[in-house]
C-alpha cells in the first residue's frame, strides 16, 4: 500500500519541475525575459483577480519573502500593478496590468492545449477526476496533519 504513495510524491515534485520547465518554453516562445516561470505562474495563480499578498500565502501557493521579492520584480516590469487599500492602509492590493493580462491569457491558451492533447475522451475525463479526486485527498490529509499535528480520519 505504500509504495504507490510514495511513487505519487516523487511524482507530484517531478510534475511540478516539469510543469515550470513548460512555462519557461513557453516563455522562450513568446520572447519574454524579464521574468522566469516561477513569477509567470504566480500571474497565472493571481489571474483576473485583485488579491492580497496575504491571500496568496494562505492560498499555500507561496512563501513569504519569496512572494514579496517576486512581486516587487514583476511590478517593476509591469505585469502587476500595486494599490494601498482605502480601509487599511497596511493591505496592499495586486492586480494584473494589461502586461501580466497578456502573459496570462497565453498561459492560459496553453493549459487549454495541453489539456485537449490529453485527449477529450469520456474515459480520460473520467480519469482525470479519479486523479484530482485523489490529489484532494491527498492534500486534505497533509494540511490537516500540518494544522493539527496528526492524521484524521478521511
Amino acid at each position: 500500500m505504500s509504495q504507490p504513495y510514495f511513487d505519487i510524491i516523487r511524482l507530484i515534485e517531478r510534475l511540478h519541475r516539469h510543469f515550470l520547465d513548460v512555462l519557461r518554453t513557453e516563455l522562450r516562445r513568446l520572447g519574454i525575459e524579464d521574468i522566469n516561470a516561477v513569477q509567470a505562474l504566480l500571474l497565472y495563480n493571481i489571474g483576473e483577480n485583485e488579491v492580497v499578498i496575504r491571500d496568496l500565502k494562505d492560498r499555500g501557493y507561496y512563501q513569504g519573502s519569496n512572494v514579496s521579492y517576486n512581486i516587487k520584480a514583476l511590478t517593476e516590469c509591469g505585469y502587476l500593478t500595486q494599490e494601498r487599500s482605502p480601509h487599511d492602509r497596511r493591505s496592499v492590493r495586486l492586480k494584473l496590468a494589461d502586461k501580466g493580462l497578456t502573459l496570462c491569457n497565453a498561459i492560459r491558451k496553453l493549459q487549454n492545449d495541453l489539456a485537449a492533447a490529453l485527449g477529450g475522451d469520456e474515459q480520460t475525463q473520467a480519469e482525470l477526476v479519479t486523479t484530482l479526486d485523489t490529489m484532494q485527498r491527498l492534500e486534505r490529509t497533509w494540511t490537516d496533519f500540518v494544522q493539527y499535528g496528526r492524521i484524521r480520519s478521511l
